[in-house]
């Protein structure tokens, strides 16, 4: 199973290494091999070579079966023009790649309700996902920049959506949500934006070939406040790339930590038994603690049970992964982002290992 490797920037650097070794981990109970192929990308490859995204790496990413990635960016690069900065790293290989679908799990570990700004009542048993489409939208519409307009500037960024993407976004929403509970949420602002009104005809045509599906509507104002007054409600949420950028950020919070969430971005076929696909923790680079061994690793190390299931089809082995950190939360060890005066505080390379202590527990 080949892996490109990109830890990329900030705390990257510290996080990708925990799940390497518990990927290890994995092999070694479970008795499989990992071939993992490093490169550089985002800020780490612009200081290296000039640009974010060098033809080396991209051409990793596409020999591989599945790319774990860190985080790209910081203030160090944030005067750059937009063309050549770290985050271009991103949106290169989703495009390249062909990574159209990204899964955002969101799930509030019980013995972290007290971490949540939310009250417990509001957030316990929230088991959601957003399914945000991921190459097209505002983000890759055209045409966009800044222009000169009647003696002053102008910016300019186009929403654009065809039919074919949001049919294959919307298969992968109903798809997912016939493995849940059977239930989708369609975000848009069809009120009063006309790709939004598109968006929500042909999310309700492909609706009808999934009878055993319930589909409703909403529009993304509503949804920004019906995440906070009542996540319950919500099983698989799908949206467009601009609304779901948001959207699931601010779904990472009811969990108490953005550090505590993975992410899965899914395109084309993988050469082994499922879709290839870019794993990664949705937070960033966090560049005022990085090389402090504070981060948490968890988010990133879900990650990779995410690329065990989806790309590989190693249901029990990603079980295996999600289970041992739960055992390492349930015995009260925290990193700092989720720490309470009742917990066992450790850092980042101490809470990967003992994530990897629990995993080597598991019987393959």
């Amino acid at each position: 199973m080949k892996i490109a490797v990109f830890p990329g920037d900030g705390i990257g650097e510290e996080i990708v290494p925990q799940a390497i070794a518990v990927l290890e981990g994995i092999g070694k109970v479970f008795n499989h091999q990992f071939d993992f192929q490093y490169g550089f990308i985002g800020g780490a490859a612009i200081d290296r070579f000039g640009e974010p995204l060098p033809k080396e790496s991209l051409a990793t990413a596409l020999l591989a079966d599945a790319v774990l990635l860190g985080a790209v960016g910081g203030p160090k690069w944030e005067g750059l023009d937009y063309s050549v900065r770290p985050e271009r790293a991103l949106l290169g290989l989703r495009e390249q790649m062909g990574l159209y679908a990204n899964l955002r799990p969101v799930m509030l570990f019980p013995m972290l309700a007290g971490a949540s700004t939310l009250k417990s009542e509001v957030i316990e048993g929230i088991n959601l996902l957003v399914v945000r489409e991921l190459t097209g939208g505002i983000y890759f519409g055209s045409p966009r920049g800044v222009e000169k307009y009647e003696g002053h500037e102008r910016g300019v960024n186009t929403e654009v959506y065809t039919t074919p993407e949001i049919v294959r976004i919307a298969k992968v929403a109903f798809e997912t949500a016939r493995k849940r509970r059977k239930k989708v949420t369609s975000v848009d602002k069809a009120n009063v934006l006309e790709v939004s009104e598109l968006w929500r005809k042909v999310v309700t045509e492909i609706h009808k070939d999934y009878p055993d599906v319930a589909l409703s509507h909403m529009y993304v104002d509503n949804c920004a406040m019906q995440l906070i007054r009542n996540p319950r409600q919500f099983d698989v949420l799908v949206t467009t790339n601009l609304f779901g950028d948001i959207l699931s950020d601010e779904a990472a919070m009811l969990t108490g930590s953005i550090g505590m969430l993975p992410s899965a971005s899914l395109g084309g076929e993988s050469r082994k038994t499922g879709l290839k696909g870019m794993y990664e923790p949705i937070h960033g680079s966090a560049p005022d603690i990085a090389g402090k061994d504070v981060a948490n690793p968890i988010a990133t190390i879900l990650s990779v049970a995410m690329m065990l299931q989806y790309t590989f089809g190693l249901d029990r082995e990603a079980i295996a992964i999600e289970s041992a950190v739960f055992e390492v939360l349930k015995e009260g060890y925290r990193t700092e982002d989720i720490y309470s005066l009742d917990n066992k505080k450790v850092g980042t390379k101490e809470m990967g290992r003992l994530i990897l202590e629990r995993l080597k527990g598991h019987r393959g």
